[in-house]
């Protein structure tokens, strides 16, 4: 597999300002060889989000996740703490954990039934040294547990880093968080709820990830793709903003929550009621900031040309899971379900575009694709980093 270096000629292009900018290369978004790449490249060494917390919530929960192909396990052991390990077996490489479970103690593999616990430490090896002998000389079972990856749970989003290179979580994730802070305060957010009802989604789309992030970075296409959510937050009234290289997004200043439910959520304390923020972190995390609910969405690229989006909303304290609120609950997810699904004709049509010699990265826009831009050029510096 070539090593996806961009030409010096492409990355003039893709940086390029003042309305001259051009995107990617249709490999990027098509060659097999290029997404493998972003695997080690792009979202190995940094954090890279892989699921909600809130989707283990018992201790002894667990759920395998995937990662460009490589298999991982999120669990939440005793102590209720969210751990993430490689669900491999030790002994052949079994893939442990095929679907999401519960277990009382113990995490036994399928094949011959070695068994670790919820610390990934490996309890038994039945009948390893032959019938009825479950040791073997000299075979230290300590040194064969599950292979934890280094992981952080922030918002309810579940992080990882594969090479073990990233900087610590609260250095990287600070700017981002800076900015939410200003919006309602830290203690609040802790008491956001994942809610058990109408609060999740999941999207496939039969396009590169990339395509979605892009998507989702602008609002230029509102009024046309989005006739019902331009009402509520209508293009006019958007701004955008930039993290430098760990995020970018849109904001709306005249955001109306009241027209999309009969019965108000519960509110942030402080939080300007008209605003609405949609940082989007790289690599695959957006995020709906409001007054009166939050929701999450991670990106999973499965392949070169299929991506699963997962949604999870949330609510301010425990009366908005409340039966009271059953009826607004389903409202709002309804009103997100419509808004995301009328993402997919457009970026199917952008994947299909982009087998066409004719387009060679199109156009970036100064002012209405900036954001976008922001994320191109952050792709084309994790595939041809500086020189040290």
């Amino acid at each position: 597999m070539n090593k996806p270096f961009l030409t010096s000629a492409q990355i003039e292009a893709i940086t390029a300002s003042g309305g001259c900018a051009t995107g990617l290369p249709n490999e990027a978004y098509t060659c097999p060889d290029f997404f493998r790449w972003e695997r080690e490249a792009v979202f190995a060494n940094t954090w890279t989000c892989v699921g909600h917390g809130c989707s283990i919530p018992l201790p002894g929960d667990l759920k395998p996740v995937g990662f460009l192909g490589a298999p991982l396990l999120m669990l939440r052991n005793r102590q209720d703490q969210v751990r993430v390990f490689h669900n491999v077996c030790s002994h052949r490489g079994n893939e442990l954990v095929w679907q999401s479970c519960h277990v009382d103690q113990l995490i036994r593999c399928p094949y011959h039934s070695w068994t670790y616990d919820l610390e990934g430490n490996l309890l038994a090896t039945p009948h390893v040294g032959g019938t009825g002998k479950n040791d073997i000389e000299g075979f230290d079972r300590s040194g064969h547990g599950l292979r934890e990856v280094r992981s952080e749970v922030w918002l309810d989003l579940v992080f990882v880093n594969l090479s073990e290179t990233a900087p610590p979580f609260e250095k990287f994730i600070a700017p981002l968080q800076h900015r939410i802070d200003r919006l309602g305060s830290r203690s609040q957010f802790a008491e956001l709820r994942a809610v058990r009802d109408h609060g999740s989604l999941t999207i496939d789309f039969s396009g590169n990830w990339k395509l979605d992030m892009e998507n989702n970075l602008e609002s230029y296409h509102l009024p046309w793709v989005h006739p019902d959510l331009n009402v509520v937050s209508r293009l006019e009234d958007h701004y955008h903003y930039y993290g430098g290289d760990l995020f970018a997004g849109q904001g709306s200043t005249k955001y109306d929550h009241t027209r999309i439910n009969r019965k108000s959520f519960p509110l942030f304390d402080g939080w300007p009621q008209q605003e609405a923020e949609y940082p989007s972190l790289y690599p695959n995390v957006f995020l709906g900031l409001h007054c009166d609910h939050f929701w999450t969405r991670i990106l999973e690229p499965v392949g070169v040309d299929r991506t699963l989006d997962h949604l999870q909303i949330y609510y301010l304290g425990d009366a908005a899971e409340s039966e009271e609120y059953r009826e607004e609950r389903e409202t709002r997810l309804k009103f997100w379900t419509k808004v995301f699904n009328e993402d997919v004709g457009v970026i199917e049509g952008m994947q299909r575009g982009r087998q066409s010699p004719a387009f060679e990265g199109g156009v970036f826009t100064p002012l209405m694709d900036e954001p976008s831009h922001h994320f191109a050029k952050w792709i084309a510096e994790k595939l041809n980093p500086a020189p040290a």
